[in-house]
């Protein structure tokens, strides 16, 4: 039987306090030991909320899965942001290049639904909209509104 412990940590930050500690501590496994590895495997998403799992077999061994950060977390990440837009449709916070978006895409190509390249682009826009950033200039449902009608197609 596998037990499975999902929690959201700061990417290279975990620590043995909640959500971790809490969750871990009746499964009786060596939380330090589990920290570290979640610390080891998160350190590239530094300064991000990374989602984590951690399945643990009934000899106490574990494996970690690391999922990717919230796109929201992704596009403030790529902009250097502190954090998004208050008033995500009067104030914008930052303007982000289409290959920016298209990296973006690529980062979470697993996770999205879209089955082209220019269909993912549309959904880091569609975030983008959430955190109060533009997309070459314009507002995210513009920016969207034009792929659609084909004037970037020459870039995807």
């Amino acid at each position: 039987m596998v037990d499975t412990v999902e929690a959201l940590v700061d990417g290279g930050k975990a620590t043995a306090g909640p959500p971790l500690g809490p969750a871990l501590g009746p499964k009786g496994v060596d939380i330090g030991k589990i920290i570290a590895a979640i610390n080891d495997k998160t350190a590239v998403f530094a300064g991000m909320k990374v989602p984590v799992k951690i399945l643990i077999a009934d000899d106490k061994s574990f494996e970690i899965k690391v999922g990717t950060p919230p796109m929201s977390a992704l596009i403030k990440s790529e902009l250097n942001l502190a954090k998004g837009s208050s008033n995500n449709t009067k104030e914008f916070v930052g303007n982000m290049t289409l290959d920016q978006a298209k990296k973006l895409a690529k980062m979470k190509e697993d996770s999205l639904l879209g089955a082209t390249e220019k269909a993912r682009v549309l959904e880091v826009a569609g975030a983008a909209v959430t955190v109060g950033v533009t997309i070459d200039g314009k507002k995210p449902k513009d920016f969207q509104a034009a792929v659609k009608a084909g004037e970037y197609d020459s870039q995807f």
